[in-house]
């Protein structure tokens, strides 16, 4: 089921209404929780729902193991090892077996020998990365005795399966979340207004930014050959605001909703394009993926603190996994590896990457400097954003070859221009209310009197519903 479909306008409120006027009570609550997200996942494909069974199954035993073998760290470190391996197996079958047997057999066939293993017809569940990672920071963080291993099991199962966040994130850690599902919850009016307000900017992010750009960069990508230089230019801008919007979308929607339910989930995206440098953007961008591999890789491995060649060696192991994460294609393995290259350029020249403040810091506008920060930044996202896109590392170097190539002086027709006229008013917006945990979040005077803001809502949902393109499905999904 997805968020934007008639059949999820038609579950929140049920789900809504029977959690805080029929299931009272916390292990009541629960077990709804836990029912309703089985029933949002499966609508897609109920046998996904074996899945995330066996992976919630697997990491709730092996937190009771490890509780169990106290004492014995070595059997700790076992258990918790056995957890990881398994969930990793499954997911590198369902996402990564053909892509590890194909990449197998070009290696051989380059070297002249035939090795021609079968690939397999194997559906992607979805959301099967986001709920796998979720599953094994539980498993690790009670290993660490950052959490004490739960021993309510419907809570555990609501923990992973919560249906807001369940397909594409947060990917929330059990720190935050778990203790979350076992306490009791009440009824709070602002809290639940205030996700109301952050869903309806999030549907307004994905279904009239994201959706209305997404059909003019497939249309240039279908055949990028037959457009000027320009318009390539155009449509990578686009796309790189498509895939914010519509991510960024979806976390917006999900933090909301889980408001609704007397539930935090952590931010997701904090502004990334207003960043001044390409480290900057990684800790503004899909923030819960990036800090799960800082803490459960660049940290293990010695992150920053055993010499300027560890740390560059960090880097690129942290990126070549998150680009793997992202798809098993090359393309996105030399996506994760550009990001790599530039934000380990960072600690060889002397550019800056930590700041002190925001950009903008009690000012009203951005000084000249960190605007022409702000652009570099985002002109080098914009091109890994390509590679991100592309089908395959050929057909993303030939769209580059293209964008370079003498017709970038071409203006006859310009693509998307009420397209870049929404972004641009986007980063108006989110420049105006940077200091806030969302746009709709209205202050001042203007918006004291509520008939104010009301005129606003009314007019975002009534923009929304009669000018929106055809609905897409969310790009995250397939991850």
């Amino acid at each position: 089921m997805s968020f934007n479909s008639i059949e999820f306008i038609i579950f929140l409120p049920l789900v809504f209404l029977l959690y805080w006027f029929v299931f009272k009570g916390t292990k009541k609550q629960n077990l709804l929780i836990v029912v309703a997200s089985y029933v949002f996942y499966g609508w897609w494909d109920w046998r996904f729902l074996v899945l995330i069974a066996i992976t919630t199954l697997c990491s709730y035993a092996s937190g009771l193991l490890i509780a169990r073998c106290e004492g014995k760290r070595r059997c700790q470190k076992a258990v918790s090892a056995a957890n990881i391996v398994l969930n990793l197996s499954i997911l590198a079958v369902f996402k990564y077996y053909n892509f590890f047997i194909t990449s197998l057999n070009d290696v051989f066939a380059m070297l002249g020998l035939t090795l021609d293993w079968p690939t397999a017809s194997i559906i992607l569940p979805v959301g099967i990365s986001f709920y796998t990672f979720q599953a094994l920071s539980y498993s690790i963080d009670v290993y660490r005795k950052k959490i004490e291993p739960v021993r309510d099991v419907v809570a555990f199962f609501a923990f992973i399966s919560f249906f807001p966040q369940l397909v594409a994130g947060p990917i929330e850690r059990a720190t935050n979340l778990l203790p979350q599902f076992v306490k009791p919850r009440t009824f709070d009016y602002g809290k639940a207004v205030d996700g109301c307000r952050q869903m309806l900017w999030g549907f307004f992010k994905k279904l009239i930014i994201a959706d209305s750009i997404a059909g003019v960069v497939d249309g240039v990508w279908t055949n990028y050959a037959d457009h000027f230089a320009f318009n390539l230019v155009i449509c990578s801008i686009l796309f790189s605001f498509q895939i914010y919007c519509d991510f960024s979308g979806y976390s917006d929607i999900a933090i909301g909703c889980a408001r609704l339910f007397g539930i935090n989930l952590s931010r997701n995206f904090d502004i990334p394009y207003l960043s001044r440098s390409l480290p900057e953007f990684w800790r503004r961008w899909h923030i819960s993926l990036m800090s799960w591999f800082r803490d459960y890789v660049y940290f293990p491995m010695g992150g920053s603190r055993r010499g300027l060649g560890r740390t560059i060696f960090n880097l690129y192991v942290v990126f070549f996994i998150s680009g793997l994460w992202h798809g098993a294609e090359w393309s996105f393995v030399l996506w994760g590896l550009f990001h790599a290259t530039f934000c380990s350029l960072y600690r060889f020249l002397p550019l800056r990457s930590k700041f002190e403040h925001p950009v903008g810091y009690h000012r009203l506008l951005p000084q000249v400097k960190e605007v022409v920060m702000i652009v570099f930044t985002f002109f080098l996202v914009t091109v890994g954003w390509i590679l991100f896109r592309a089908p395959d590392m050929s057909t993303a170097c030939d769209f580059i070859s293209h964008m370079c190539s003498g017709s970038i002086l071409h203006f006859d027709y310009v693509i998307g221009k009420w397209q870049l006229l929404l972004c641009l008013l986007l980063m108006v917006v989110e420049w105006i209310q940077r200091d806030k945990q969302h746009v709709l979040q209205l202050s001042g005077k203007v918006f004291a009197k509520r008939g104010v803001r009301w005129a606003l809502y009314v007019f975002i949902v009534l923009y929304t519903l009669l000018w929106q393109e055809t609905s897409q499905v969310f790009l995250y999904f397939q991850f």
